[in-house]
């Protein structure tokens, strides 16, 4: 639980790896981000192709308190994280390989300042470095631009953890009562509180 963001794109075969890896990496620095590179070159003609060698190009970082931002892709060009690389990179499941190339990651922990210049970044890079790029922003930062309105999207979700944190505090429980049941309870007590105001 927590806003997030939720993206997916190709690099273009007209850009530069390198040249990105030492971007991400100048801005990582500059903000004291963790970060990791992966492979930094592409094997010749594998973008674009439906198959994959198994390793990631690219690379990734971790504002404080924020979830892994990944910026790494299959050789054939597509994005993709280590997890999803390793939970579905191997799969026959045609589902399964849709999830492949989904990518989030939860920043409201990091707080909005971070999360406008993971956006303001990824913006950048996708005009520059990706294809197909697309992006999900609950804050609905990036795609208005509007910092109130994300300042009020942070709050909610905010207000939402402490109601569940609380609830779960205040009403343990009950004996002989499944935790489906629990939480059904739960959210209704929840949606009546919220109904009230």
């Amino acid at each position: 639980m927590g806003l997030s963001i939720n993206y997916s794109g190709s690099f273009s075969n007209k850009a530069s790896l390198e040249e990105m890896i030492e971007e991400v990496k100048d801005i990582a620095e500059i903000y004291k981000w963790k970060y990791s590179v992966a492979n930094t070159r592409f094997p010749k003609n594998t973008i674009g192709k439906v198959e994959y060698d198994g390793e990631l190009y690219g690379i990734s970082f971790t504002p404080p308190s924020s979830e892994t931002i990944s910026l790494t892709f299959l050789s054939n060009g597509k994005m993709c994280c280590g997890a999803r690389l390793k939970f579905f990179g191997n799969s026959d499941n045609e589902n399964d390989k849709l999830y492949l190339y989904m990518l989030c990651a939860k920043t409201q922990y990091t707080g909005s300042t971070n999360h406008k210049i993971i956006i303001h970044l990824l913006k950048y890079l996708s005009q520059k470095y990706f294809q197909d790029f697309h992006l999900s922003d609950e804050g609905a930062y990036w795609e208005t631009e509007d910092e109130a309105l994300l300042e009020k999207n942070f709050k909610a979700y905010q207000d939402l953890i402490d109601g569940v944190a609380s609830s779960i505090q205040l009403y343990p429980v009950k004996n002989n009562e499944s935790f489906t049941d629990y939480f059904k309870r739960i959210l209704q007590m929840l949606d009546n509180k919220r109904n009230q105001k």
